[in-house]
């Protein structure tokens, strides 16, 4: 069984470096990048099968982010991960983009839980579609 591929991407090296790491414990293939340059380059070179999105990022933002890579990679799951209560007016209008999101301080268990929701999703499209 192939570990499932996790990018986590925060600018926060510590949140980001902690919590790759929290995901390898748990069995997944897990990096850290802290810049959209870096989340972008990887994504291209070899693409994970789910990336965890911090929503404030200086530069582009979360959002920028995730519109960014649907367009050349629609098939990642994103979980944006934010700690601002008002998260629904930021991620207004992306109903078209294939995400969740979750919010600061993270509770891995719920975390686990949707990165297996998104596994299983994944998996069923597979399997209707032949992929």
């Amino acid at each position: 069984m192939n570990k499932t591929k996790v990018l986590v991407v925060d600018d926060e090296v510590q949140c980001a470096s902690t919590l790759a790491e929290r995901l390898q414990l748990r069995g997944y293939d897990a990096k850290s990048v802290f810049c959209a340059e870096d989340t972008f380059a990887i994504v291209k070179s070899e693409p994970p099968d789910e990336i965890l999105l911090d929503l404030k990022m200086p530069g582009m933002s979360g959002t920028e982010i995730l519109m960014t890579i649907s367009t050349f990679a629609p098939d990642i799951y994103v979980i944006l991960l934010t700690g601002h209560i008002d998260v629904e007016k930021e991620i207004e209008g992306l109903s078209l983009y294939n995400f969740d999101y979750i919010m600061k301080p993270i509770d891995i268990k719920e975390l686990i839980q949707k990165m297996e929701n998104a596994v299983k999703q994944r998996k069923g499209l597979e399997n209707r579609y032949g992929i």
